[in-house]
């Protein structure tokens, strides 16, 4: 592998001098005849560490530069990483930064009462008295009155721990991760049709495909080096790119068509889609005879949502349906990606599910160029789905049937009756639970609800119910922790090791390269130490080291019939080939590109299941008194709740105040100008953002981007996917109100001083 350093390169970009001028050629290109030449300094590198991104879940494999003093001072690409070949977005860039970034926990604290002054303690005196605290709890009120929600950015051997502490000796069924807020109506949708999670394609199709359809995706902002991907793709083969967006995205002004939809009628369009291959005949019905299900009863439903009645509903042109529908059926392949458009909605499962039908009548499943390809959107939510037991039972078991149950309880030597017959609350049903006093008490691992909740005025409520709370984080300064009777100061990226799965279902090894500051300890630390306060413990086995956390994963993920074959990988393997992609057995070189090219799927008749999905209209749609969609996304430059990006001066400082896009249009006839403060209202609350007027919105649409904790979840519907759990985050109302803008002003000079 080969590396030119930067202070190498710029070193020969100014000692290349053109004859006779004393200046170097790129001196007279840009004008700089009597300036100083542009040069880069050294950071004095010892030593550059391998790992994968901790941010998205694009899963780019980078190196990080340790000093002589062993502080990590550069981050760079790799240049043979099989995702991103040495590319890094901006927040790759200066990942580096965060083992010093302010906030960070360095001793576990401790208080009565919440909202009581923090106290000091040592980790034994905090460990016990959370494992008291969850006994007492669960002898007075039942096994199930403690709730734990964890996170998609742990390393997947601490999930893997997590879940065996949780399911083995805490014994609550009430479990599961912050997940439930991006990705379930994926999970959902891909365990409906298919039988199975576990995202059936991978970044090199788009190098195969004819045509590509993105839904509520905008990939240049969310996922950039997936989007430098595809757009290399489509710069080799010219294949058409359709944009499903209700805002004019970056993404859908690089697109070939865009179709601004009303928000929440993916599903209609979806339908009407499909409704139009199917009556003219574009349909692959050899492929639907031999792998699906239930074909007749999805087409009598479609049948219903022809392209005139479906316009009416989605804001789609009637004939644009059509001529889409063409492009789409007519490919020789074609797939499908989206995002959070399509499942932070009351009909994300559904969603999915209909994009999954559209790809099986096409043959589009398991073959290069052809997939149902969901963008995750953290760094190792699919560790949390493959290995947290958040779901059911580790490697996709489910606990519903008892042949997993008994399976996982003998290798982890405990008694399978202690094991539930079904998956408990998922995060969006516990928290009404705290308020109905079903739960007493509540564990949150490495996320963030007092931010990344809807309707968080509700929450907030919530929250001083319990009896008792535990945050276990890496930020001493994340909301959430202002609500807790004991705060456990955890590890990040950089800080331990392991291993995270990224959305094409490449698993990929971050190194530890800085230790964590002060008292805090890695998150499988604190689970094992949390585990001995167990009896049932000392018949199990909790390794210490993450290698052989993994190496107990790879035992667990053989089996007749499994997808999630780990077995052949191996930390070490893993790094010489940059992240392998499972499934991958014993004795195979490497791993899988794609699932289902058999034509087999997880069901119990080996066909995928053709869904049969009518709308039902329950958004809250503008009216006379809210007349504003909100909608709402990522930009480039913050991650989640921007517990780290916010404290990165290089990241922060594009954005470091909550805005509002606008309509210049809409704003006109409010009297509202460029950079003008305004309030924004729902019938949950409010929220004071700078105004931006561009034509990217339409005139009864507003966009916020999601990151600022009081800001749009202070708004937010939160309706929930019956199937999923997913909260609709972007299909609700707002008005607009003027504001005084000294006393906005002075508000988010606060915001940004904190």
């Amino acid at each position: 592998m080969h590396h030119i350093s930067a202070i190498a390169l710029g070193e020969r970009m100014v000692s290349e001098k053109l004859p006779g001028t004393g200046f170097g050629e790129r001196d007279m290109l840009f004008g700089r005849k009597k300036k100083k030449p542009i040069v880069i300094a050294d950071k004095k590198v010892k030593e550059w560490k391998y790992a994968v991104c901790g941010y998205c879940s694009t899963g780019c494999s980078l190196e990080v530069g340790v000093n002589e003093q062993g502080r990590p001072v550069a981050t760079r690409g790799v240049d043979d990483g099989k995702v991103n070949t040495g590319k890094l977005c901006i927040k790759g860039i200066f990942e580096h930064e965060l083992s010093e970034s302010s906030g960070r926990g360095v001793q576990p604290l401790m208080r009565d009462r919440i909202f009581d002054d923090y106290k000091p303690v040592e980790w034994d005196e905090a460990l016990d008295k959370t494992a008291a605290e969850f006994k007492r709890i669960q002898d007075k009120y039942g096994r199930d009155s403690v709730a734990i929600v964890s996170t998609g950015q742990l390393m997947t051997e601490e999930f893997y721990t997590l879940g065996k502490l949780v399911r083995g000796c805490i014994g609550t069924n009430n479990y599961d991760g912050n997940t439930t807020l991006c990705m379930a109506s994926a999970v959902s949708g891909y365990k409906r049709s298919f039988g199975s999670d576990g995202p059936p394609g991978c970044y090199d199709d788009f190098e195969h495909t004819d045509c590509l359809m993105a839904f509520g995706s905008n990939l240049p902002e969310q996922h950039p080096i997936i989007y430098w991907r595809l757009k290399e793709a489509m710069e080799k083969r010219d294949f058409p790119l359709i944009v499903v967006d209700p805002r004019v995205t970056m993404f859908a002004q690089f697109a070939d068509i865009h179709l601004p939809i009303t928000p929440g009628t993916d599903l209609v369009l979806l339908n009407a889609i499909a409704h139009v291959i199917l009556k003219e005949g574009l349909q692959d019905q050899d492929y639907i005879d031999a792998h699906c299900n239930d074909f007749e009863q999805m087409k009598d439903v479609v049948d219903k949502y022809d392209p005139t009645t479906a316009a009416k509903i989605c804001g789609i042109d009637e004939d644009m349906i059509r001529h889409v529908a063409r492009i789409y059926g007519r490919a020789n392949s074609a797939m499908s990606i989206w995002t959070m458009g399509i499942n932070q909605s009351t009909h994300g499962s559904d969603g999915v599910c209909a994009i999954n039908n559209l790809n099986l009548i096409t043959g589009n499943i398991g073959k290069p160029g052809g997939t149902s390809l969901s963008i995750t959107g953290q760094c190792n939510a699919m560790g949390t789905r493959e290995w947290s037991a958040c779901s059911g039972l580790p490697g996709y078991r489910m606990l519903e049937k008892e042949k997993d149950r008994k399976e996982v309880a003998e290798f982890w030597n405990v008694d399978a009756d202690f094991f539930p017959p079904k998956v408990g609350l998922k995060e969006t049903d516990i928290f009404p639970a705290i308020e109905s006093g079903q739960i007493k008490a509540l564990w949150i691992v490495a996320t963030n609800p007092m931010t990344s909740m809807p309707n968080l005025p509700r929450i907030r409520k919530t929250l001083e119910n319990l009896e008792f709370m535990v945050v276990q984080d890496g930020y001493r300064d994340a909301e959430t922790t202002e609500y807790a009777h004991v705060y456990l100061p955890g590890a990040v990226w950089g800080e331990k090791d392991g291993v995270l799965t990224n959305t094409e279902r490449r698993v990929n090894l971050a190194n530890k390269f800085v230790e964590p500051p002060g008292n805090s300890k890695p998150d499988l630390w604190i689970f094992n130490e949390l585990a001995k306060r167990w009896d049932v413990s000392q018949q199990m086995k909790f390794p210490a080291a993450a290698s052989d956390v993994f190496d107990e994963m790879k035992q667990l993920s053989k089996g007749d019939g499994r997808t999630l074959h780990i077995a052949g990988m191996s930390h070490k393997l893993i790094e010489q080939q940059r992240g392998i992609q499972w499934p991958m057995k014993e004795g195979e070189e490497t791993g899988t590109q794609r699932l289902y090219s058999d034509g087999h799927f997880q069901t119990p008749n080996g066909k995928a299941n053709l869904m049969a999905l009518d709308y039902i209209e329950n958004n809250e749609v503008p009216c006379e008194q809210f007349p504003f969609w909100m909608n709402s996304g990522r930009v480039v430059e913050h991650f989640h709740t921007r517990t780290k990006t916010g404290k990165l001066g290089n990241l922060n400082k594009y954005s470091p105040t909550p805005y509002m896009e606008i309509n210049p249009d809409a704003a006109e006839q409010l009297g509202i100008r460029s950079m003008d403060y305004v309030r924004l209202v729902s019938r949950r609350g409010d929220a004071v953002v700078m105004a931006q007027l561009t034509h990217r919105v339409p005139r009864n649409m507003v966009f916020i981007p999601f990151h600022f904790h009081d800001c749009v979840n202070h708004l937010s519907l939160g309706l929930l996917d019956p199937h999923s759990r997913q909260p609709a985050f972007k299909q609700f109302s707002v008005k607009i109100e003027k504001v005084d803008q000294l006393e906005a002003a002075q508000l988010n000079a606060r915001r940004r001083s904190f």
